[in-house]
């Protein structure tokens, strides 16, 4: 339970994070609540790590946050996999994909969560409701690719075939689900072998979802050949900066359903949000704050 006047200190770890909305999303909620909460985005292209191992540079930045008194860190890319190893204990959510995206830090332990998994599942839900879960094809296989690929079964996929760069890692997390959705068709297959998937796959792909980095501000492209979309497949990216990415704009053109990264974004920060602080946040209110600074470019 939040008291009113307890003072937050949150990181955010990851590549690339200096434009993240999170921070201002979680200030603003705090500020709205009466809660004193300084939340600062760490940035691995700030700490000149290029060609470095990075497991030893993130024990260094959770034992720094803890010995600075921090509250949590949330993880991102490249480190939703990597920070495992490095927690006293997981939540069952976390642990059953294998990703982890937020660790409270309280009592000299470390506690990871994934508020990944439901922040898409609302998303899908709010931003294309109705959406055929018959065949989906999920691109990448790291952390938001298997928070993606949960809360697609958990939804009710039917079938979720996961692209990655490598075939060994898409196969490992499609057999680290297999149990829990004995029901549904799990398969990992590489990168190269989309086309092949979305033009003869076995059974038709209904929807498509970009869970890699390709498409961020630091990674601009598209994950795919545009030619291979058509106006019977939903596309969703979870990429937000920039929110209308390249694959979204070819997907409009083609006809295609779309959902961009913003709902997924202010969802698991919402959840993240109450771990942290155990308040419960006005989600429509960080939606509504969520859009003013797209609005405003920030």
């Amino acid at each position: 339970m939040s008291v009113v006047g307890q003072s937050y200190l949150v990181g955010l770890l990851g590549e690339g994070v200096l434009p993240s909305l999170t921070p201002p999303l979680h200030e603003r909620e705090a500020d709205e609540q009466g809660l004193r909460y300084l939340y600062r985005p760490i940035d691995l292209l700030s700490l000149d790590t290029e060609g470095q191992d990075l497991d030893p540079i993130l024990e260094w930045l959770l034992d720094a946050a803890m010995q600075l008194g921090f509250n949590a860190v949330n993880i991102t890319h490249p480190f939703k996999q990597r920070v495992l190893r490095y927690l006293d204990a997981t939540s069952p959510s976390a642990e059953s994909i294998g990703a982890v995206n937020t660790v409270l830090l309280a009592g000299g332990r470390r506690i990871g969560h994934n508020t990944d998994v439901s922040g898409f599942a609302s998303a899908l839900r709010d931003g294309l409701p109705g959406a055929p879960l018959d065949h989906v094809v999920v691109i990448g296989a790291g952390g938001a690719g298997a928070a993606v690929t949960s809360a697609l079964l958990q939804a009710g996929a039917l079938r979720v075939t996961i692209a990655d760069l490598s075939v060994a890692r898409a196969n490992a997390l499609a057999a680290s689900l297999t149990p829990r959705f004995p029901e549904a068709v799990i398969q990992g297959i590489g990168s190269i072998a989309i086309p092949d998937e979305l033009k003869h796959g076995t059974d038709a792909v209904t929807g498509l979802v970009n869970a890699s980095f390709v498409g961020m501000h630091t990674h601009p492209g598209i994950p795919l050949d545009a030619g291979l979309l058509r106006p019977s497949l939903w596309v969703a990216d979870v990429v937000y900066r920039p929110l209308d990415t390249e694959l979204l704009r070819a997907a409009r053109e083609a006809g295609c359903r779309t959902l961009d990264g913003g709902g997924m974004a202010v969802g698991q920060a919402a959840d993240a949000f109450r771990l942290i602080t155990g308040a419960e946040p006005d989600r429509e209110r960080m939606r509504a704050h969520f859009a003013e600074m797209i609005r405003e470019g920030r």
